[in-house]
């Protein structure tokens, strides 16, 4: 007798094929049968007539690195279909730190999350064992970040390495590795990663090549210097000698609108000649960052004092105002070309009333000059403020969508609508990044096929991350397992009420468990840590 049988449901086994007619059973966690089993007993049945059967869809783009240990249920995104998670992104994983380091790192990584995150572990063996322990929903798959090991080796030092700290930050990344870790991150947008040449990034990947393990990369700029970013996330992997993710690949800035040909094109020419380079991506016109992320790199040199020295200095503000109006040789801001007038608050906890509008209209009302109140709100919140910047064009995003080793990537937490998650006005693609991308991209607008969303949301992030026995719906293996409407899924999510669940989402089993019931989260957590094997 199966565990549970999944009947009369389209099957979209996720390599792309076309979607067929079929039953679906599971016994022990694995998918047993897929096929007309008319005879066969279970002890339960869910009928999927009129339904897409899929495998459980994989974010190759979350920061559920904490939110996770707020709240295990990951209920934003397993609610849309999402059965694990790739985290550690950007640059950024919760470990490893020494323990002599751990009280100011944690007071820096989890600022959002005082009083509700105690911790209490150092390796990212030991904070990987504690998400086992507290149960999640969702599979993880982790990274490490270069912008942690980094901060552990160097604090916020605007400087390349001494060869000993080069080691120590290698020996960082092998201590990762060891734990199990597949993959290493680098956010070259941000600090202190962003103090990085590549050539270091080249010796650090180096050793997560070793380990057969990937690399991703939040590029240095993604608007003005976009094409070079591309290229030299191409000369990482290919020198390194491992493959190469760019994350949410984009153009930024109406100037820039329609780059995305020409970062394509490299994307080509680089697989053309044997580099194996994919990409991810959210389907939003706009980003969301912090707002110290829009302000010149040189601001953030030596940690978050100098950070707020320099925003009081009226001087450092005329030179900040200026780099990020023009621009300089090495960096664009992500505000060129777009104007205050189109970024958003997201979160502001010292001034929640702020959050939800732009920066320009609060500027107004405050009777100050845009930039001065960016610079005042920055300051006052202690640097704690998110913003979300509309600076795409939706053709690029259609465009880069519709590439066939571009997929999904949410660059969104596991949050909720209650609780500690449920705070400020976070980006959309939080709840609804799989289910737009099906709802109005695929059948909407039609820019690919059913069968190819659902490819590039299962197989090809399981390749890229390394993961066996997930993102395939056949015999052996593991019943991560997506049941959806596809005449009604879509996201509900928007930029001024974001926290909102998905439509069209039946049942979503994570290793053979029903931890999503149609508009019920069932409180099941059989999530694993996905290791390196």
């Amino acid at each position: 007798m199966y565990d549970l049988v999944i009947r009369n449901g389209r099957v979209v086994d996720g390599s792309g094929a076309p979607w067929f007619y079929a039953d679906v059973a599971v016994a022990g966690g694995k998918i047993v049968a897929v096929g007309r089993l008319l005879s066969c007993e279970a002890k339960s049945t869910y009928d999927a007539q009129g339904k897409t059967v899929a495998p459980g869809f994989i974010d190759m783009h979350s920061h559920s690195d904490a939110p996770l240990l707020v709240n295990n249920r990951s209920e934003s995104k397993v609610r849309q279909g999402v059965t694990t998670e790739v985290i550690g992104n950007c640059g950024t994983s919760l470990g490893p730190v020494p323990k002599e380091k751990i009280a100011v790192i944690s007071d820096q990584m989890l600022r959002e999350y005082r009083g509700a995150v105690v911790w209490d572990w150092s390796s990212m063996g030991e904070y990987l064992a504690r998400l086992e322990r507290s149960g999640i929903s969702v599979n993880v798959v982790p990274q490490v970040g270069h912008g942690t090991v980094r901060r552990v080796v160097m604090d916020y030092d605007n400087r390349p390495p001494t060869s000993r700290e080069l080691q120590e930050m290698k020996d960082l990344i092998r201590s990762a590795m060891e734990d199990g870790v597949p993959g290493f991150s680098t956010g070259l947008t941000y600090t202190p990663s962003g103090y990085a040449n590549t050539e270091e990034i080249i010796e650090l990947a180096k050793v997560v090549a070793e380990y057969g393990g990937f690399y991703t990369n939040h590029m240095r700029n993604e608007s003005d210097l976009l094409l070079g970013s591309v290229t030299e996330t191409i000369r990482i992997g290919e020198e390194a000698g491992l493959p190469a993710h760019i994350v949410h690949l984009k153009a930024t800035g109406r100037h820039n609108w329609g780059k995305s040909l020409d970062a394509l094109e490299l994307v080509d020419r680089a697989r053309a000649r044997g580099v194996d380079v994919t990409c991810d991506q959210y389907p939003y016109h706009a980003l969301s960052t912090g707002l110290g992320a829009l302000m010149p790199p040189w601001a953030a040199a030596g940690g978050r004092h100098e950070f707020l020295a320099r925003l009081g200095d009226a001087s450092t503000r005329a030179r900040m105002r200026e780099e990020i109006e023009q621009g300089t040789p090495d960096w664009a801001s992500y505000c060129k070309g777009v104007g205050w007038d189109n970024v958003m608050v997201a979160r502001c906890s010292p001034s929640p009333a702020a959050e939800g509008r732009t920066i320009g209209e609060l500027a107004q009302e405050a009777g100050k000059d845009a930039f001065d109140y960016a610079f005042d709100i920055l300051k006052s919140s202690d640097l704690n403020v998110g913003v979300i910047v509309f600076a795409m064009s939706e053709d690029d995003v259609a465009r880069v969508m519709a590439h066939p080793v571009v997929m999904p990537g949410s660059d969104g937490s596991g949050l909720a609508p209650y609780g500690l998650l449920g705070r400020g006005v976070p980006h959309p693609r939080n709840y609804g990044t799989f289910a737009r991308v099906l709802g109005h991209f695929v059948r909407e607008k039609k820019v690919m096929r059913l069968e190819e969303a659902v490819r590039k949301m299962t197989s090809l992030p399981a390749a890229r991350a390394g993961i066996t026995g997930r993102g395939l719906l056949k015999p052996g293996f593991w019943a991560d397992v997506t049941v959806f409407d596809p005449a009604t899924i879509a996201d509900a999510a928007t930029f001024t009420k974001p926290h909102q669940y998905a439509r069209g989402i039946d049942w979503v089993f994570v290793n053979g468990e029903l931890v999503v019931d149609h508009e019920s989260h069932t409180g099941r957590t059989p999530g694993r840590v996905l290791r390196r094997k």
